[in-house]
């Protein structure tokens, strides 16, 4: 999901909801309102569900995990051993 697509799934939403609220103030008939509500739930949901995948994608982008190499205890210390003396 790019996020042109998201921003675009926003402005849909947005859009509808004006719509609705335009319609109510001209007094459009229920039918009318319901239909235009229905329009904005679909949106809300278009939103949703390109946010989710947004989400999503940027998640896997930053929880890869790194291929830094951690050094082991014993390779952290000197593998010659003091000998005792006899």
């Amino acid at each position: 999901m790019t996020s042109t697509q998201l921003e675009y799934a926003e402005k849909r939403m947005q859009q509808k909801w004006h719509d609705l609220i335009m319609a109510e103030q001209k007094g459009a008939a229920k039918p009318v309102l319901e239909r235009i509500y229905n329009a904005y739930m679909l949106a809300v949901e278009e939103y949703n569900r390109c946010s989710a995948a947004s989400q999503e994608q940027e998640e896997q982008t930053t929880s890869l995990p790194s291929e830094r190499v951690v050094p082991s205890a014993r390779s952290l210390h000197t593998t010659k051993r003091r000998r005792k003396a006899s």
